[in-house]
């Protein structure tokens, strides 16, 4: 790492690493972005259910969050009951390999760090 890179990082408000961390680095994002991914497209009540643990309110907080950044789509389609549904957008679907691997890393080293 050269020493421009170095400030680049230490500079918290134009940091990209710190700026992408404080969009999905909460408990929720990636996992609603790797469930889509998976998916292509699901329902509030099925992203609720596929997490299980998350509560409603919370889930509505992370996806609004994902839309205003860009990282998935919401579909509202003008029907009773209405049908709302959620999908990466391409922006989504380039960071999906990067959290890929770190699934597949954090896989390889779960058992490591428990210790």
């Amino acid at each position: 790492m050269n020493k421009n890179n170095l400030e680049i990082y230490l500079d918290a408000d134009n940091c990209p690493v710190r700026n992408v961390l404080d969009r999905i680095g909460d408990k929720w994002s990636v996992l609603v972005i790797l469930l889509l991914g998976d998916a292509d497209t699901l329902r509030f009540n099925e992203i609720h259910k596929y997490i299980g643990t998350i509560s409603q309110k919370m889930l509505t907080v992370t996806l609004k969050k994902l839309e205003a950044d860009d990282l998935i789509h919401r579909e509202v389609y003008p029907q009773i009951p209405p049908k709302v549904e959620y999908n990466l957008t391409e922006r989504g679907q380039s960071l999906l390999p990067n959290l890929k691997n770190l699934v597949s890393w954090a896989n390889d080293h779960m058992m490591e760090m428990k210790k």
